[in-house]
């Protein structure tokens, strides 16, 4: 097991930070003022560009560099079209980190690396983690089945994933999916991980650009309160409400896609998570949402994560 709080961990090293603690570039949550705050407490901010227009993008990722002068990254869904523009102004803006999800990392990762820059790319099983590797990228993420937001068709759960990954690739590996604790991250990093990436908690944060009431929903959740919804086009976890109830229901009368896509409609996500809609908005978040009880900011919710990981090591040693 990689220490955490070492210099040998193969993730501090990669992208120079100071603990091995990833936040999720989320849709709807992961502006500059998340980021900043994660890689100005230690850890890696990354803003999240799915939900982010070229032009908009640049202006986070200029308000990120002024307000850290930590490192910091970008997280890109390859599923979501007009891809090319925001990577070249990723490559234009010399980001020095690129995490990729949803998608082939074959397409991009040659060209990112060309310009210096470290591409992690998020996976859902072994048989991903290795064509990540193959293609060159840095490290993976891990992401168990508990995870919110976009997720794997396997199901598997970050228990079982996370040292199958461990076992067939020789980059490093970050876990994902079900992270909020600092026990939970102890365990990760006992399964074979370098480092966690945690999206859900930094959801209920004031940092966070998601909505507050979407944030007080995610604090009211309770084991049970979300689903995985979609498996026919994206499978993506979502807390239950009349939409994702909908969905479900869809889904088990054995709708097609088209259908899928037509009851989905457009700017779902936005309407649940950054205005709000608690009722007709998509609202994507972890399992672990059942443990989450407070909003605070981001600083606190790294320093807290990294305090009881180190208890639970104390505690482990005795």
């Amino acid at each position: 097991m990689n220490n955490g709080s070492t210099t040998d961990n193969p993730i501090l090293k990669l992208f120079g930070i100071q603990y091995p603690i990833i936040q999720a570039g989320m849709v709807w949550a992961s502006g500059w003022r998340l980021a900043s705050a994660v890689s100005n407490a230690g850890g890696l901010g990354l803003l999240g560009a799915g939900s982010m227009y070229p032009e908009v993008l640049k202006m986070h990722i200029q308000k990120c560099r002024a307000a850290t002068d930590k490192p910091f990254g970008v997280n890109v869904p390859l599923m979501y079209p007009g891809i090319e523009e925001l990577f070249r102004i990723i490559i234009e803006e010399k980001v020095p980190i690129v995490f990729t999800s949803a998608g082939n990392p074959n397409t991009w990762t040659g060209r990112l690396k060309e310009h210096g820059i470290s591409v992690v790319h998020v996976v859902s099983s072994s048989r991903f983690a290795r064509k990540a590797q193959d293609a060159g990228c840095d490290a993976v993420v891990a992401e168990g089945f508990e995870a919110g937001g976009h997720n794997g068709r396997e199901e598997t759960t970050t228990m079982v994933l996370v040292p199958a990954v461990c076992a067939a690739v020789s980059i490093p590996v970050i876990a994902a999916g079900g992270i909020a604790k600092g026990r939970q991250m102890l365990a990760a990093m006992v399964l074979g991980a370098d480092g966690v990436q945690i999206g859900s908690r930094f959801v209920c944060t004031p940092e966070a650009s998601s909505h507050m009431d979407f944030k007080q929903a995610v604090i009211r959740a309770e084991e049970g309160d979300t689903l995985l919804a979609m498996k026919k086009l994206v499978p993506v976890r979502l807390l239950k409400n009349d939409f994702a109830e909908r969905v479900h229901a869809a889904d088990k009368s054995g709708a097609s896609e088209e259908e899928l896509k037509q009851l989905l409609g457009r700017a779902r996500a936005k309407k649940g998570m950054f205005e709000g809609d608690l009722t007709e908005g998509e609202l994507e978040i972890g399992q672990v949402s059942a443990l989450i009880r407070e909003i605070k900011p981001a600083a606190e919710v790294l320093q807290e994560i990294r305090e009881e990981y180190e208890k639970a090591v104390v505690k482990l040693r005795s």
